[in-house]
């Protein structure tokens, strides 16, 4: 079976020229100990249906075809592609999360100008034994996806993280069956943790704005990263102020408060500081300046003041539990105070214990 594989590949000369789309060829010759896996009829992707296996030269990068290919034939897909005529699915390869064409290059072209966004598909998977980081991952990734029958909308970053995952749902499983006295399938416990502490916390971070945080992780890596900090190693962190009330200490007590809850009531990450920023300036530009600080949004407050100082001015900010109040404000001062022309000197002070009468 390898071998008519690989002597159907190596036929394939590879035509000059750069604008085409990637060659099934040039990337299977970097895969070592191949194994084929055929899964059938599948709905796939068109965004994920990137070369072809021989005919790569006849479309551009954006898999158009080029104009000594883009004729009758051509013509007459689209048209019926576009009555709703029905075609026979396309013949593909699956490279990790790529496909490549091997029969019907020309209705994968049509689908994409069309503005399709998925196609009926025979796909054959080259399972690569290369032992690589990006390989590990997909290996890992395919086997928790096939484990537990979730939908493939966890996507991590790093080896090892699927793993924890699974062990998260075992952990669930157990729970399950303690508490209903009768064994849980795993299926059944992996998608009962999706619904009811994965997609509840996934919403609670998101909602929060973390991402910015970790440019190039993901979502899914967001959670592995708090699950296991908060509920498995209890780790002191320094931006772990007011987590506690938001996010129980064990996972399955987070279950149970997300499960007295609706979507839109998932609490915020996010708390208020309340600062008082001392500000020297140039005495010409005092009340000018008060109008302008207190335009801004933040601003509660501004008194112009005899002494030492010139103006005091009270500010609530808002932070995400990833960020520490000193770097909340330091931001606020740095992107909004101190490029007002006129401010000499600020000093910062952050209430420790506040009391505050009613009504004021």
């Amino acid at each position: 079976m390898k071998d008519i594989f690989k002597r159907l590949f190596s036929s394939q000369s590879a035509p000059s020229g750069d604008d085409h789309i990637p060659s099934f060829n040039e990337q299977q010759a970097k895969e070592e100990d191949v194994q084929f896996i055929d899964h059938g009829i599948q709905t796939i992707a068109l965004e994920n249906i990137i070369g072809s296996v021989g005919k790569y030269a006849d479309f551009d990068s954006r898999f158009r075809p080029k104009k000594h290919v883009a004729g009758k034939r051509f013509t007459q897909i689209k048209q019926a592609m576009r009555q709703g005529k029905k075609i026979p699915p396309v013949k593909l390869y699956q490279i990790r999360n790529q496909f490549y064409v091997l029969d019907g290059n020309h209705r994968v072209a049509a689908a994409k100008e069309l503005g399709w966004t998925e196609l009926c598909a025979k796909v054959v998977e080259l399972l690569s034994g290369k032992n690589t980081m990006e390989n590990l991952l997909y290996i890992e990734k395919k086997k928790f996806f096939d484990k537990t029958g979730l939908p493939g909308e966890i996507d991590l970053t790093e080896v090892g993280k699927y793993n924890y995952l699974e062990q998260q749902i075992h952990t669930h499983q157990m729970h399950l069956a303690a508490q209903s006295g009768r064994d849980h399938d795993f299926s059944k416990a992996a998608r009962d943790w999706y619904n009811t502490i994965y997609l509840p916390l996934i919403f609670i971070i998101k909602n929060g704005g973390l991402i910015k945080y970790f440019p190039g992780r993901t979502m899914a890596d967001l959670y592995t990263y708090i699950a296991y900090h908060h509920w498995d190693t209890n780790s002191d962190r320094r931006y772990g102020i007011g987590i506690d009330r938001l996010i129980p200490k064990s996972m399955e007590a987070f279950r149970t408060a997300m499960l007295e809850k609706q979507t839109p009531e998932y609490p915020e990450m996010k708390r208020s500081i309340t600062a008082f920023i001392l500000i020297d300036t140039d005495t010409t530009a005092e009340f000018t300046l008060s109008d302008k600080l207190f335009a801004l949004e933040e601003v509660q407050e501004v008194h112009a003041v005899h002494g030492s100082i010139d103006l005091l001015v009270k500010v609530v900010l808002q932070r995400d539990f990833l960020t520490s109040d000193a770097e909340t404000i330091a931001e606020f001062l740095d992107q909004h105070i101190r490029k007002i022309a006129g401010i000499k000197r600020t000093q910062t002070m952050i209430p420790g214990r506040s009391l505050v009468k009613e009504n004021f």
